[in-house]
């Protein structure tokens, strides 16, 4: 960002001083802070995802996209809180996964350019980072850096998916909510996240598929552990570890 400077006749020294002393915001820094992987690409790369990004934003309570839509853009979560779901056809819900503040979700649907699998619903007031297939096709194709960090994601994405079926179907409702709060603090997914997210009890048990009472006495349980510590509207997380291996 350059920024134009006034020089008066009697100081020309202090100017050229001010002049130095203004930092220019590159393409790189920019993306850095819609996207925490933007530090895997060159200036010239981060330059062309900016120019093709777009944002959107959504109410809580709205659908972002319906299973079987088509929504060709990988997927970030700027801000709020989404839930990736599926409602089967004699309507039973079940969540896939929950998308915080600071993920990126979507590749595979991108990759294989198909509808989306899943029910996008936002929990809470959100905005969304897009980047349309054609520029993620091209960082994929031409960036090692992008590329790196694509397997790692990925890797990273069916770990969870595998733990998420066996909590499902082996641990009682305390642990499935337990291992879904410690997925928000995964520190590939979320290298940024902290120890503490902003999320209700009922947002917890949507996105354990549990009740609000039962995630009410799952949340007083991990707390009366030591692993977490429940404030009004959020949850600090005391020992992400523990939380993710709880059994129950």
């Amino acid at each position: 960002m350059s920024q134009r400077l006034e020089r008066g006749g009697s100081c020309p020294v202090r100017s050229r001083l001010l002049h130095q002393s203004v930092d220019r915001v590159t393409a790189k820094d920019e993306l850095r802070q819609i996207a925490y992987w933007g530090d895997a690409l060159s200036e010239d790369e981060a330059a062309r995802t900016l120019k093709a990004l777009v944002r959107r934003t959504y109410s809580a309570g709205s659908y972002i996209c319906h299973r079987g839509d088509r929504l060709d853009a990988w997927t970030g979560v700027t801000q709020g809180l989404v839930q990736l779901g599926a409602i089967s056809a004699e309507g039973k819900a079940i969540t896939i996964a929950g998308v915080r503040s600071g993920g990126w979700f979507g590749e595979g649907t991108v990759l294989k350019a198909e509808p989306r699998k899943y029910d996008m619903l936002a929990l809470r007031d959100t905005t969304l980072a897009l980047v349309p297939r054609p520029i993620f096709m091209w960082l994929l194709d031409t960036s090692a850096g992008f590329g790196r960090f694509l397997v790692h994601q990925l890797n990273e994405r069916i770990g969870q998916f595998i733990a998420m079926v066996e909590y499902d179907r082996l641990h009682n409702p305390a642990a499935r909510v337990a291992r879904h709060i410690a997925w928000l603090f995964n520190p590939v997914l979320y290298p940024n996240a902290g120890d503490r997210i902003e999320m209700t009890q009922e947002e917890v048990g949507l996105l354990a598929g549990v009740s609000r009472q039962i995630a009410n006495k799952s949340l007083l349980r991990l707390e009366e552990l030591g692993l977490i510590k429940v404030d009004r509207g959020s949850i600090q997380v005391l020992d992400v570890e523990a939380l993710g291996q709880f059994d129950g």
